[in-house]
C-alpha cells in the first residue's frame, strides 16, 4: 500500500496475463515493439524477430509475453480518466474467469490507451490483452476504481455498461 491506496499491477495478485500483437505485411517491427513497450515496458516477445519486410516478401509474425505487469497500463487509464470505459471494455468479453480485449497500437505509439471496438480491424493493428483469475471480476472492479464510484457505483456488466459497439448506455 502507498498512501492508503493499493497499487494493482496483476503481478502476484493471482492474475494471469498474456499480451499479444501480430505483425502483418510491411509493418515495421521496431515501431510495433515501441508501441507495445509504451504501455507494457517489460514486453519481451518470446519469438522476437527483427526481420524487416522486403519488397515482395511480407511478414506475418505474432509476438507475446506472459505474466507481464499491468502497472503502466493501469496508470495510463487513470491519467486519461477512462476508468469506467476501461471497466466496460475489459469485461465485455468476460467468460467465467477470463477476458480478452484489445487496445489500438496507433494510440499506444503515442503513450495513450484507446480500446478497440469488437470485430473492428483498425489501421495500425492492435495489442490483445488476455486476463484470467478466479477473482477476475473483483480485480477488474478494484483496478478501475475511482472516487466517483462512491457517488455512482459501477460493477462489471451493470446497466450502465457501454454497448458492444462502443456507444454509451443511457442511464440516470
Amino acid at each position: 500500500m502507498t498512501g492508503g491506496k493499493t497499487l494493482l499491477n496483476g503481478i502476484d495478485e493471482g492474475i494471469t496475463t498474456l499480451v499479444t500483437t501480430k505483425l502483418h505485411g510491411a509493418e515495421s517491427p521496431e515501431l510495433v515493439l515501441q508501441s507495445v513497450r509504451n504501455i507494457f515496458p517489460d514486453f519481451e516477445p518470446k519469438n522476437e524477430s527483427h526481420v524487416k519486410p522486403e519488397f515482395g516478401k511480407q511478414i506475418d509474425i505474432s509476438w507475446s509475453h506472459e505474466n507481464i505487469s499491468l502497472n503502466l497500463f493501469l496508470s495510463k487509464l487513470k491519467e486519461q480518466a477512462i476508468l469506467d470505459t476501461a471497466l466496460d471494455a475489459m469485461s465485455i468479453n468476460l467468460k467465467e474467469d477470463s477476458t480478452t480485449f484489445e487496445i489500438l497500437r496507433q494510440a499506444s505509439l503515442n503513450g495513450k490507451i484507446a480500446f478497440n471496438i469488437i470485430d473492428d480491424k483498425p489501421l495500425g493493428g492492435v495489442i490483445e490483452i488476455s486476463l484470467s483469475s478466479p477473482d477476475l471480476v473483483e480485480w477488474l472492479e478494484a483496478a478501475t476504481w475511482h472516487k466517483g464510484r462512491d457517488i455512482i457505483p459501477r460493477n462489471v456488466n451493470d446497466e450502465k455498461m457501454m454497448n458492444s459497439d462502443g456507444d454509451s448506455a443511457t442511464w440516470y
